[in-house]
């Protein structure tokens, strides 16, 4: 009887890829995905250290796990093993099994394509954690399976990790170590393997991922630019997004994909962080806000119908009343289709955490509601600009109502709309009728077919 694997992921969209990786890596061990963690004999929780919260979600969910494990000890004699991957893993490894001494397993972002011989090794333990939070001489992609099960219609691929550009607030440079990336044809052939398997849209992941330098087939550093081209041109993929970038490895080349490149989609998540030059530079960003401005300009004249998202922290230490204005007007003065916006956490290591000035509590509270407002009204703005509208909607899936399919817009945006099943895994021309806070709704647009041939537009499904 096979053994069931449970996997819950915090955090962000390469979490997502490294589960699905995880997976991939323990199905040679026997285990096959279960979608309930009371069924599994294994559970991971791929973790964040990006945010405190975040941290502390983990050690909540280690106590529930634990109360599953004593009982299915107790139940049948069962063990179930519980393992940590992930950045709070790196991070907190000897934190992790001193609080919780009932974990067989914790191991870094760089380490879990050793994951079943650790799996082999902690059945044969007698309840003494294993930690692998090294940062491996080998690449973990030479040594992951090739195959991969299938992510679906909307697939991710990690292509770049880590980053060198050591913002004061972050911990990534500390978790997932020093930037690095995958060679050109490792990308391409799991891209490829991913199309072959029905993803018809793929977005290319980093920590910064415009800092792309992966060795081409010509031994030459490839750019992200010159790699979404080569991307560009397999058959049967519809769709590239990447994220997430840094405005300063927005280079001249990858401004020109956005140019030329149809299928590489007029959406982009530049993070900004604040508005403010003073904070900026106490961040460590290495950009101004002017330099954000005219970035965004050159992007626009390239793509017009380039919309943005960003992340925004408040409060960041220092961080006076003038400065957080300056976030608000930079806002106003870009607008973004979307934004994430956080207070300052400090995490523990990073050179803001010891900063003198902290801001107090209710003041980024305060200043998060003010600019989220501010950052709903502006999404709500760009959503009612799609009313009316005919969109090209890849179709991921099927809706929550009999009948219904859903799809993404070239802006992310979740379109609902009624059409046969079969066209999930295809591009449908919506008509937008209807615009909600966080979705939109419509109806697919067909050709009216006479004797002369197509002419003009029916909607129907």
């Amino acid at each position: 009887m096979g053994k069931k694997l449970f996997i819950k992921t915090f955090g962000c969209q390469m979490n997502v890829y490294d589960s699905a990786r995880m997976t991939d890596a323990l199905a040679s061990s026997g285990y096959a995905p279960t979608a309930s963690v009371d069924d599994a004999d294994m559970v991971v929780l791929n973790t964040c250290h990006i945010r405190e919260k975040a941290a502390e979600k983990v050690y909540s969910e280690l106590g529930r796990l634990r109360q599953m494990q004593e009982e299915r000890l107790r139940a049948d004699g069962s063990r179930v093993l519980i393992a940590v991957a992930g950045c709070v893993a790196q991070a907190e490894g000897e934190e992790i099994v001193s609080r919780a001494p009932y974990v067989d397993i914790v191991l870094g972002p760089q380490t879990y394509h050793r994951l079943p011989e650790l799996v082999a090794e902690a059945l044969q333990e007698d309840g003494r954690p294993l930690i692998d939070i090294d940062f491996p001489a080998e690449d973990k992609f030479d040594h992951l399976p090739e195959e991969a099960a299938p992510q679906g219609v909307s697939a991710f691929l990690t292509i770049q990790e880590g980053c060198d550009r050591f913002c004061t607030f972050c911990v990534v440079p500390y978790t997932r170590g020093s930037e690095q990336s995958r060679p050109v044809e490792a990308v391409l052939a799991e891209a490829r393997r991913l199309v072959a398997a029905g993803s018809r849209e793929i977005t290319l992941l980093g920590q910064n991922v415009n800092a792309y330098h992966g060795e081409g087939p010509d031994g030459r550093d490839w750019g992200l630019g010159r790699l979404i081209r080569a991307v560009a041109e397999i058959d049967s993929l519809y769709r590239i997004r990447y994220t997430t970038s840094h405005p300063r490895d927005m280079d001249d080349e990858l401004i020109r994909a956005h140019r030329d490149v149809d299928s590489l989609m007029p959406f982009l998540h530049l993070p900004v962080q604040s508005g403010s030059d003073k904070i900026l530079a106490a961040m460590n960003r290495r950009h101004t806000a002017n330099d954000y401005r005219r970035l965004v300009d050159r992007l626009r004249e390239a793509r017009p119908n380039l919309a943005l998202s960003s992340d925004f922290i408040v409060g960041f230490p220092g961080e006076a009343d003038k400065d957080f204005a300056a976030t608000l007007r930079l806002v106003n003065d870009i607008g973004y289709s979307q934004a994430f916006s956080f207070k300052y956490s400090p995490r523990p290591g990073t050179p803001a955490s010891s900063t003198a000035e902290q801001v107090p509590e209710d003041v980024k509270r305060d200043r998060l509601e003010s600019l989220q407002q501010l950052l709903r009204a502006h999404q709500e703005t760009f959503n009612q600009t799609q009313a009316g509208q005919v969109l090209p909607v890849l179709i991921e899936g099927e809706g929550r109502e009999a009948g219904q399919l859903v799809g993404r817009s070239p802006y992310l945006q979740p379109v609902h709309f009624s059409a046969p099943i079969h066209r999930i895994g295809q591009i449908a021309d919506v008509a937008i009728s209807e615009v909600l806070t966080n979705s939109l709704r419509g109806e697919v647009v067909l050709p009216r077919v006479s004797s002369d041939g197509p002419s003009e537009m029916r909607v129907g499904t």
